[in-house]
């Protein structure tokens, strides 16, 4: 072993024993199974494999077409899908496949503004989504940040867009999946829904399924699917061909086959029981959060949460910018990130919101009273002006976190 490897792994083992140590909030985080990481770190990553089953670009493949083949069942299978592509690196490289697929440079799109929950691949000016296409936004209503369904109709209506996306990285109320159709088949255009953040509460029906209303959805593995750091689109049948050519070879080369093998088992993982069980405890453990910040007149963008996120006001509510607030918590072993909120008066890098979630310390086994804890905890630290870490709050943590062994 050289001292390169030798210093890699020091530091996988420090990085290791910091996700042990710290409670993890970050709402597109999670804690994979054992047996993902196996099949993720295999010797599947030795092979080549451009193309699809049974139409490689490469020989030795007869094996891997197997994988990839159980895994586009899977897919199918869990979320009623007509046709799933499991070759996208990432969400964000899903949300370009679909673009390259039905768009040319310069045609309309209409998606949620970035400070309103969208995410940077629906249109950001600094992200090719935006450099290629003509987005248009729409966003919440300015009282109820919520979705306003008649809004969005008059903006799409104006727009006329060719394709219309919905799905957040920071929305914590149910869609309508159904209204965006409706919208979208008004104008005459297409629907993508981004079902990232998600995806876990749909394949367990505790979300309704944007796959009957929508052209395409497009998908991470991770989050609260619970898999692979990955991507996923799902179609219609008639788009099969032009979603499979936009992948590869339109934007990828070889897909990682030990990262398919690793989404299959993902989606065999959904399936079972305990799977829904561990949805529900989410849901249950974000109201917890829900009801303690309710109880400290901390403010919740939309007044709480219907999935595995909430997101709180801390810059007037607390006296403290979000970035500040997430550098502090971080000092206590508390993982969350910074986030706009819906017309946020500072920059992103400062903001004024905290996006938390539910999905990986339920994982790892926290129960409702822990995130109300949890979340009692967080206001008193952000509340406490002093510089000094408080041995108090430390206590708290590590009593939380020795729960975990």
């Amino acid at each position: 072993m050289n001292e390169i490897t030798k210093e890699i792994f020091k530091i996988i083992k420090k990085e290791q024993k910091r996700q042990k140590d710290t409670i993890e909030l970050i709402a597109s985080e999670n804690f994979v199974s054992k047996d993902i990481l196996k099949a993720n770190g295999s010797i599947l990553t030795n092979k080549y494999a451009e193309g699809y089953p049974s139409k490689r670009y490469y020989g030795g493949c007869k094996y891997v077409d197997q994988i990839e083949t159980i895994a586009i069942n899977l897919a199918k299978e869990l979320f009623s899908a007509e046709h799933a592509n499991v070759q996208p690196h990432s969400g964000s490289q899903a949300n370009q496949a679909v673009y390259l697929a039905v768009l040319k440079p310069g045609d309309k799109v209409l998606a949620l503004d970035l400070n309103s929950g969208g995410h940077l691949t629906h249109g950001h000016s600094l992200s090719s989504s935006g450099l290629l296409y003509e987005f248009h936004s729409y966003g919440v209503n300015k009282d109820t940040f919520l979705l306003d369904y008649d809004e969005i109709e008059k903006i799409a209506l104006e727009v006329m867009p060719k394709l219309i996306v919905t799905g957040a990285s920071n929305y914590s109320r149910i869609i309508d999946f159904k209204r965006f159709s409706e919208i979208a088949s008004k104008v005459g255009a297409l629907l993508m829904v981004d079902m990232a953040h998600i995806a876990g509460l749909v394949a367990t029906s505790l979300h309704p399924s944007p796959v009957p209303y929508a052209d395409f959805v497009t998908s991470t593995t991770h989050k609260t699917l619970r898999g692979p750091r990955s991507g996923l689109i799902l179609c219609k049948e008639k788009y099969a061909k032009i979603i499979d050519r936009a992948v590869f070879p339109g934007i990828q080369g070889g897909p990682h086959i030990q990262t398919i093998a690793a989404k299959a088992i993902c989606f065999g993982e959904c399936m079972e029981e305990s799977f829904i069980t561990y949805q529900k405890r989410i849901l249950a453990n974000i109201k917890a959060m829900e009801k303690a910040f309710n109880n400290r007149n901390v403010s919740m963008i939309s007044g709480g949460s219907d999935n595995h996120l909430v997101s709180i006001e801390v810059y007037k509510s607390l006296g403290i910018t979000g970035a500040e607030a997430e550098k502090k918590l971080e000092k206590y072993n508390i993982t969350v990130n910074k986030n706009s909120i819906p017309y946020d008066t500072l920059p992103p890098t400062k903001a004024s919101g905290l996006r938390l979630g539910s999905a990986a310390m339920t994982s790892r086994g926290l129960e409702e009273n822990d995130f109300y804890e949890i979340a009692n905890l967080i206001t008193d630290i952000l509340l406490d002006k002093s510089l000094e870490l408080n041995k108090a709050y430390q206590e708290r943590v590590k009593n939380i976190i020795d729960k975990l062994y």
